[in-house]
């Protein structure tokens, strides 16, 4: 009888509600003796799941490569943030594309070469330079308060062809001397606006 009793009810549920709802599966277990009851966790369960995240997150943060992949999206970040509502619609596209992975390559080459400890005391700077200054950022080591890359971006204004934008970087292991060129972006002829604008 219980076994009829269930099928109609199921088949009445989805008639209903032409199949939108599906009957819970606790009807199955309407045995008044045999119900099926769920493992409430205790706080032991509660604490030792919270440690363990806990633990998780700690490893992921201090993880290097955890670290640098961190460090690529707040390159890009502190770009877009340089560029600023004018620039970036124009010139947006072009940076994505032939940019920016040649800023993340850079950024992977120069930190293979440092040791896990001195990775995991990298920042990225927060503050683009404004006005017509080059600086996008620069990668830091807060141990040693030195910069380590020094990304920039120099506007050129190049007779007959209009102004361009020279993205380049400098890097600690030559103390900053040497020029190393990513690409060029074409503003247009008319002088572009301040950085941050």
């Amino acid at each position: 009888m219980k076994k009829w009793i269930q099928k109609s009810l199921m088949v009445s549920v989805a008639l209903l509600t032409f199949g939108v709802i599906t009957p819970n599966h606790e009807i199955w277990h309407l045995q008044d003796d045999k119900r099926v009851s769920a493992h409430e966790p205790s706080a032991n369960d509660i604490t030792a799941a919270i440690q363990l995240d806990n633990i998780f997150l700690e490893e992921q943060l201090h993880n290097p490569q955890t670290i640098i992949a961190s460090i690529k999206t707040a390159a890009k970040e502190q770009s877009y943030t340089k560029f600023g509502q004018r620039i970036a619609p124009v010139i947006g596209d072009d940076f994505q594309l032939h940019i920016l992975p040649k800023m993340e390559e850079v950024i992977d080459v120069t930190l293979a070469r440092l040791d896990d400890d001195s990775i995991r005391s990298l920042t990225v700077t927060e503050k683009p330079a404004g006005q017509y200054s080059e600086r996008i950022f620069h990668i830091k080591n807060t141990d040693t308060k030195e910069d380590v890359i020094r990304f920039h971006v120099r506007t050129e204004n190049r007779l007959d062809e209009g102004y361009f934008y020279n993205f380049h970087y400098h890097t600690h292991e030559d103390q900053f001397v040497t020029h190393y060129d990513l690409g060029e972006i074409y503003w247009s002829k008319n002088t572009p606006p301040k950085w941050l604008s």
